[in-house]
């Protein structure tokens, strides 16, 4: 395993981030997570790998997410300094108030089972609440002890920078993470905030790397679980589905040409536009085994290219341009 350091921080991880929306009790949140054993061995699985850093959020599958993965560290007696936990706050009740975020935060590490977090990360931009409110209570929480760093999610790149520029006035933690939707499928953050991210030094580490399942077989309606169930990936990827078939022929063309899987192409794009760590989701070992091998696929200037060529601008998906209600999860995040 390679690894790699978050923003300005001395935290390292692995380049692969294992997504635990993939964990949780089956349809509180989506149909196809994995129920406790289940998860536990993917979860072992990874750590077998050697990767160290897990990605969550107090809403995925009403918190089980959370409670499984808090679970199975604790069975098999890993060492809480050996992992890195990533978590996320905005779809709960008062989604980024000063009282949310305190009150959010605890819950989260109360079902996790540590009294810290490696990275906390507001999942969404908040339009109610004004940024110093938001940005004020990250601080505090840091400051407590109870958060080592604190990351944004996907969100306009105007918005990033404008609560950046908050911390900096005030001296407060900044962001050293962004984990925004990106994939060759969905390019959309080239424009503005991923150029803001390198510029400032925030880490990059993308949710839906594979797109829903779409860069890792040919077949667009590929019979699974998942792409029955999930209206959400759906929603995110269907309607360009004419456009972005031509990409994964790419993928799968230049996978076939070069011996591995469609995902390992796509996962070594990521790595060579800069990402640090993309979030795998996993409901298989063998998926992670992929991710893992991925990162000893690098790809030339003109495989790149090829892969890129066909892209098309693409709806927003991803950055909110209103608050849902709260504690509703809109997003499908990892795959």
């Amino acid at each position: 395993m390679k690894f790699a350091t978050l923003g300005h921080t001395d935290i390292r991880v692995s380049r692969v981030c294992v997504g635990a929306m993939s964990f949780g009790q089956p349809g509180t949140m989506h149909d196809w997570t994995l129920d406790y054993p289940a998860s536990a061995r993917v979860i072992q699985h990874a750590l077998d790998l050697g990767i160290n850093f897990f990605d969550t959020a107090n809403g995925y599958s009403a918190g089980t997410s959370e409670e499984y993965l808090g679970r199975a560290l604790t069975e098999n007696h890993v060492a809480r300094d050996r992992v890195v936990l990533a978590s996320k706050v905005y779809f709960n009740p008062g989604r980024l108030s000063q009282a949310a975020i305190h009150r959010e935060i605890d819950g989260t590490l109360r079902r996790l089972g540590t009294d810290y977090l490696d990275l906390y990360i507001i999942h969404r931009f908040d339009y109610d609440t004004p940024l110093e409110e938001t940005m004020g209570a990250l601080n505090d929480l840091v400051v407590a002890g109870k958060v080592r760093a604190i990351g944004a999610s996907a969100m306009y790149g105007y918005q990033f920078a404008n609560l950046q520029q908050v911390a900096k006035d005030h001296g407060w933690a900044a962001f050293q993470t962004m984990e925004n939707h990106y994939n060759l499928l969905y390019r959309e953050d080239e424009r503005e905030l991923i150029p803001i991210c390198r510029q400032q030094g925030v880490s990059l580490m993308p949710y839906s790397p594979l797109a829903a399942g779409h860069l890792s077989h040919q077949d667009w309606q590929a019979a699974t679980l998942r792409s029955q169930t999930d209206r959400v990936a759906m929603g995110k990827y269907d309607r360009m589905e004419t456009e972005d078939q031509r990409i994964v022929d790419r993928v799968h063309q230049l996978a076939e040409s070069r011996g591995v899987s469609m995902s390992q192409i796509a996962l070594a794009w990521q790595w060579a536009k800069g990402v640090t760590a993309p979030i795998v989701g996993s409901t298989k070992a063998r998926h992670l085994d992929e991710a893992a091998a991925a990162l000893d696929v690098t790809l030339t200037p003109a495989e790149i290219a090829s892969l890129e060529e066909p892209y098309v601008p693409h709806p927003i998906v991803g950055a909110l341009d209103h608050n849902p209600a709260a504690g509703t999860m809109l997003i499908d995040e990892k795959k």
